[in-house]
Formats: structure tokens, C-alpha cells, sequence
């Protein structure tokens, strides 16, 4: 490997080639490894001695976590490391100069200097990112001077930022040369050290070769190797021209959110107070926002301003619900700096800064989340469950799962990834998986010592069931669309407490739900074979809870249901035949039902036949917007709480309508998309 051929004076270079090409047929059979700067070497440099030209990839996040924590063992500083990799998650500014090996090195290294801390603001980062990159770096190295070109960081800023101002009106991210050219020649004046070095193609090389800021990607073509750079230089230069009603005119704009917002940090103190109160009058949620955002690039601001700000923004942040949450998000990932909490937070506004930095799915959303991962609501964890899908399945799973605690909440895995990372965290006690995974790799995911939930969905693998007396603590189970399941005897003996069924069509009845007599809850939504319920439930279970669907009833009714007298709340769900008169008079003969759910469509067209006077809890899924609640209202006179679900926009009348008809009841109506 022979590192640096750009470091090479153009004088050199012949020579430098004939002795590569020298190593080349001395030592044949050897792979050979050449880098340079782009655009410091023609691509067909080496080309007769076989050499091909191949560009370094970006670098991505998993390489820059990589290279982070060997540079820090290296440099034996480990004690910064978790510290700046939240940092490069947390400020996307600082992860996208990180791309490359020279800008991640440089980073690493300004951190551990001022020992763990890095400038708060980005025009200070930025600044002396520049300041290495452009002077400092060749300096050290005694590079300085190469070619017979040497600019301070100011000249070279001078000319770079005319580049960078073009291309952010352009709306582009590159220019042809010949633009550049021009660009340079009518700067050069102005930049008399430069000028007295080189006329405007002397320059531009030099910028190309030693800035790295400037690069060529393509013949004739120019762009900077950071879009942080291009955004950075650019609003430093639409300031000093006082172009502040182009940077308000253009907030709305995404493409100049972080011109906007380096702009306010270049800016004086007046300049900053017109370009906030710009902002401010676009009267838009997200530019709003921009202005919270551009606060913290700022280094004064007047106090009236500041208050005005925080004010309208005070509305926005922090979410209180969900639908907020998701608005928010919808601002962009620069949010996420701006998102508070934990602490100060209720449980409802921790959820919604959850939700907002899990719909966003940035890499700068992970470092939001962990602040969370201790939290005891159940609305969080379950968000912070919910979310893993949108990460890195190991990385999440030992950021945030590893510390989310776990009472009541069910770890959802999704991906071989997901099933791998939960195999390298403490078992859980409540899975949901779904897929197809041999059920040794499902057991093994669960606490052996605690496994209390396991949902299991379109799984084929999944046969014999006594592979379950593995985990005896088991108390609740679903097994959804795993078409091999055929007997269920091998649960009766477990202790289940909680058995779902729900098989697809067209496959044969499943056997042995009736010896599994442990269950207090049941849900089949599948056919039921046969004239009767109680032939194939579980007579003798003290079940107090059943949810019928799916063609359940289909050949039986709710004949056999008296069986279960101990049952208190029934779901006749979707999918099911009408109600007759017989299974009416079922349901009245059920002594401890008092809370039934029904599917609109089992409700014949005149109402029930008769009163269910121990309902008091009674739920309607209207969903065919045919249906009227006020045909079952004389069935249930006791009823204390009435919830009508309808279908979006298949509720004809108002809510005072509807709860006119219970009025003992208190009602809520519900429709679908609202």
C-alpha cells in the first residue's frame, strides 16, 4: 500500500510513477494498493500497469461506530468514546461530516483534545473543522507550500464561500469548472494574496487538491465533499452580502434548513433579530421550529425576540398526544435537538416525544430514545418496543431493549436480525414473534423462570405443542395462522390461563381444545366443528372471558354455550352467522354475563327478542353503516356504559343522537380514522 500520491509535488510524480511501475514487474503476483486525492492523478495514471480506479465509499454509520471505538483504544481514551458516539447520533451535523476516515479521525481527535467536549454550537464546530482541514492538517505535516501555493484559512474561506453561495441559489449540489472558473476570477481581486499566487485554474487545482473541501467527482465538474461545508460557507457569505430576504424567503424550503439556521449564527445581532422576526412571520409550524432550532447557533440574541420565539414554539414542543407527535416529526429530523425529557415531562408528553423521534426513524432518533428506556410507563416502553423495527436490530436491541423494563410489555420480533439480537439479551417473559422460526429458537427466547406471554404468528414450524412444557410458567398463548398446529392436547398439560386460536381457512379443525380445562380466557375465531360449542370447548374451564369469530358459529350457534356459566364478558366478533331466536335465549340464560360485544351484523333487522337485563357494559361494532343502534338500546335497560364503533364515515348522526337512545349509559362513539 502506497498512501498519498496527492502529497506528491507535481515535479515528482513522473518519477514516482516509474518507480511504482519498477515495484510492479520486480515483484509480480502482488496486489497493490494506491490512494490519492481525487482529481490529484488522471484516472489512467497507472492504467498500462494494470491498475483500475476505484473510489472510497462514504462511510456508514456501523463503520463510523466501528472506526470511533478502535481509534479511541487506540489512542487509549475508551473513556470518551460512548460520549462522542451519542453525540455523532444525536447531532446530525456532526454525523455527516463523519464520512470519511480523515473527517472521523479529525473529529475523534478535537473531542479527546478538549476532553470531551466538543464546541456546543455548530459554527464553532464547523470553524475549526475548517481551520484543520484547510491549514492546519498540511502545516503539522510540513506540507505546507506545496506547489508553490500557500493560502491561510481566511483566503481560502473567502473564495470557497463564492462557490458555496452559487450552488445554494442554484438549488444544486455541483457546478461545472467552467462556472467555477468564473466564480474565481471575479473573487480573485478581492483576495490579493490568492491573486499574487495564481490566476483563477492555478487556484482552483490548489483548491481541489489540498482544501478538501473542494473535490472534482467527474471530469469538468466541481462540488464540496460535505453538503455541512456547502450549507456552512454559503450562509456565511448570503450574510456579509445582506441577502437576509433571500434566506426568509427560501425558509421553507428543506433544502435551506441548515442555510437558514448557520445563517443566524453568522449573523450580528441585528441582522440575527431580522432574520428571527422573518421567521416568526412566515407563520408556519415548521419554520417556527427552525427559528427554536436556530437559537442554538446563536450567540445573542435581543431578549424580546428570544421570548417571542420560545413562546410560539412553547405550543409545538413538547407534543402532548400522538397526533401532535406525528406532526411534529413531520417538521424534519432537526427536531430532534430539540426534543426535551425525560425529566419535567408527564407520562402523555414522554409518549408523544417517544412516538416523534420513533416516526422520524433518524439515526439522531436513538440517542432521544434512550433517555427513555427507564421510564415506567407502559405507553412508553410498549413505543420504545414498537419502534425497533426502524433501527439496527443488535445496536437497538443493546441500546434500549437491554434497559427497558419489562412488567406488562410484549418484546414484538419481526427479522432473523430481531431473533438474533434477542438471543444475546436476558430471556423475556412476554414475546410476540412473528415469522418462521423453529420452535426451539421461539423457547429459547423466553425466561425460562418467568416466560408468562408467547404470540406466535404465520409460523409452520410450529407442530408439536409439548415443546412449550419447556417454559411450565406460561399462562398466555396465541397461535396465529400457523397452519401445522393440529392438536392442542399437549397444553392441557400447562397451566394456560389465556388460549387464542386463529386458523386460516380451509384447514382442518383443530383437536384437543376440550382437555385444556385450565382456561379462564378463550378466543377461536376459526369454524367449530360439529352441532355444538361445548363439544369442542373446554367444559369444565372456569372461563369467564370467550371471543367467537371467523365462522366460529357457523354449524353450531350458540347452542352448548350454558355450558360456561361462569362466563362474564362475550365478543361475537366479525364473521359470524346472525343471531336466532334460540341463541338469544342463550345469551339471557348466561347468569354472570355482564359485559357483551357485538358485531353489528348479527343484530336482526327488528332488534333483539329479548332483554338482556345483567348487560352493563355493552359494545356495538357498527361497521357496515347500515345498522341501527337503536334497535338493541330496549335490549339492554341496566346497561351503564355504551361504546358504538363505527366505521369512517358511517355514522349518520351526532353524538347527542346516539347517547340520546342509552340514556342511563354513559356513551362513547367511536369512528374509524378519528
Amino acid at each position: 500500500m502506497v498512501d498519498g500520491l496527492d502529497e506528491v509535488p507535481s515535479a515528482d510524480r513522473p518519477r514516482v510513477r516509474d518507480w511504482l511501475l519498477g515495484l510492479v514487474r520486480a515483484f509480480p503476483g502482488n496486489r497493490w494498493l494506491l490512494t490519492a486525492r481525487p482529481t490529484a492523478v488522471r484516472s489512467d495514471w497507472l492504467a498500462g500497469g494494470g491498475f483500475a480506479e476505484l473510489s472510497l465509499a462514504p462511510m456508514g454509520r456501523q463503520t463510523v461506530g466501528a472506526f470511533v471505538r478502535r481509534w479511541h483504544a487506540a489512542a487509549g481514551a475508551t473513556e470518551h468514546e460512548e460520549q462522542l458516539l451519542d453525540a455523532l447520533r444525536a447531532k446530525p451535523d456532526l454525523s455527516l461530516l463523519a464520512t470519511n476516515p480523515l473527517m472521523c479521525g479529525m473529529i475523534c481527535a478535537l473531542h479527546r483534545a478538549r476532553r470531551g467536549y466538543l464546541p456546543p454550537r455548530r459554527k464553532a464546530l464547523y470553524d475549526a473543522a475548517l481551520q484543520m482541514i484547510l491549514t492546519d492538517r498540511d502545516r503539522q505535516r510540513g506540507m505546507g507550500g506545496l506547489d508553490g501555493i500557500e493560502l491561510d484559512t481566511e483566503d481560502q474561506t473567502e473564495l470557497l464561500q463564492r462557490l458555496a453561495y452559487a450552488l445554494v441559489l442554484a438549488g444544486r449540489t455541483e457546478m461545472d469548472e467552467a462556472t467555477a472558473l468564473t466564480l474565481l476570477e471575479r473573487a480573485l481581486p478581492s483576495v490579493p494574496d490568492a491573486a499574487r499566487q495564481g490566476d483563477a485554474p492555478t487556484i482552483l487545482r490548489h483548491l481541489l487538491l489540498r482544501s478538501g473541501v473542494l473535490r472534482s467527482p467527474a471530469p469538468q465538474v466541481v462540488d464540496f465533499a460535505h453538503r455541512t461545508f456547502l450549507d456552512h460557507l454559503g450562509a456565511r457569505y448570503a450574510v456579509e452580502e445582506g441577502h437576509l430576504d433571500v434566506l426568509i424567503g427560501h425558509a421553507g424550503d428543506t433544502q435551506w434548513e441548515d442555510v437558514v439556521r448557520m445563517a443566524v449564527a453568522h449573523a450580528r445581532t441585528r441582522e440575527r433579530t431580522t432574520l428571527l422576526r422573518g421567521l416568526l412571520a412566515v407563520d408556519s409550524p415548521r419554520v417556527t421550529l427552525l427559528a427554536l432550532a436556530s437559537l442554538q447557533d446563536a450567540s445573542a440574541v435581543e431578549q424580546e425576540v428570544l421570548e417571542e420565539v420560545r413562546e410560539r414554539a412553547a405550543a409545538l414542543i413538547p407534543p402532548r398526544t400522538p397526533q401532535e407527535a406525528e406532526e411534529l416529526a413531520q417538521a424534519g429530523p432537526f427536531v430532534l435537538e430539540l426534543l426535551p425529557g425525560p425529566q419535567g415531562l408527564t407520562d402523555d408528553e414522554a409518549h408523544a416525544v417517544v412516538t416523534t423521534a420513533s416516526r422520524l426513524g433518524h439515526e439522531g432518533s436513538l440517542p432521544v430514545l434512550k433517555r427513555f428506556r427507564a421510564h415506567t410507563s407502559l405507553d412508553v416502553r410498549r413505543q420504545l418496543v414498537g419502534t425497533w423495527r426502524r433501527f439496527d436490530a443488535q445496536e437497538y436491541a443493546d441500546e434500549v431493549l437491554a434497559h427497558v423494563g419489562r412488567e406488562g410489555l410484549d418484546l414484538t420480533v419481526r427479522s432473523e436480525e430481531q431473533v438474533r439480537a434477542t438471543r444475546t439479551m436476558p430471556p423475556w417473559p412476554r414475546v410476540d414473534l412473528d415469522g418462521e422460526y423453529p420452535l426451539d429458537t421461539v423457547v429459547d427466547c423466553l425466561d425460562p423462570q418467568g416466560a408468562r406471554n408467547l404470540t406466535l404468528r404465520s409460523n409452520p414450524y410450529v407442530t408439536d405443542l409439548r415443546e412449550l412444557h419447556a417454559r411450565p410458567t406460561l399462562e398466555f398463548l396465541s397461535l396465529m395462522y400457523c397452519s401445522e398446529v393440529r392438536d392442542l392436547a399437549p397444553l392441557a398439560e400447562m397451566r394456560l390461563r389465556h388460549l387464542s386460536v386463529i386458523k386460516l381457512p380451509g384447514l382442518p379443525s383443530l383437536t384437543g381444545l376440550s382437555r385444556v380445562t385450565s382456561l379462564s380466557s378463550l378466543s377461536v375465531i376459526q369454524p367449530v366443528p360439529g352441532d355444538s360449542l361445548a363439544a369442542f370447548l373446554p367444559v369444565g374451564a372456569p372461563l369467564d372471558q370467550l371471543i367467537l369469530g371467523d365462522g366460529a358459529t357457523d354449524t353450531t350457534g350458540l347452542a352448548g354455550l350454558t355450558e360456561f356459566p361462569r362466563l362474564t364478558k362475550l365478543n361475537l366478533s366479525v364473521g359470524l352467522r346472525p343471531l336466532g331466536p334460540s341463541d338469544w335465549d342463550g345469551l339471557a340464560a348466561l347468569p354472570a354475563l355482564t359485559d357483551l360485544s357485538l358485531s353489528g351484523a348479527l343484530l336482526p333487522p327488528q332488534g333483539p327478542p329479548i332483554e338482556l337485563p345483567g348487560v352493563r357494559v355493552l359494545s356495538l361494532h357498527l361497521t357496515g353503516g347500515t345498522e341501527d343502534p337503536s334497535r338493541f338500546a330496549p335490549a339492554v335497560p341496566n346497561a351503564d356504559t355504551v361504546r358504538l364503533f363505527f366505521a369512517e364515515d358511517a355514522a349518520p348522526a351526532a353524538d347527542e343522537v346516539y347517547a340520546g337512545l342509552f340514556p342511563r349509559a354513559e356513551v362513547t362513539v367511536h369512528r374509524s380514522g378519528r
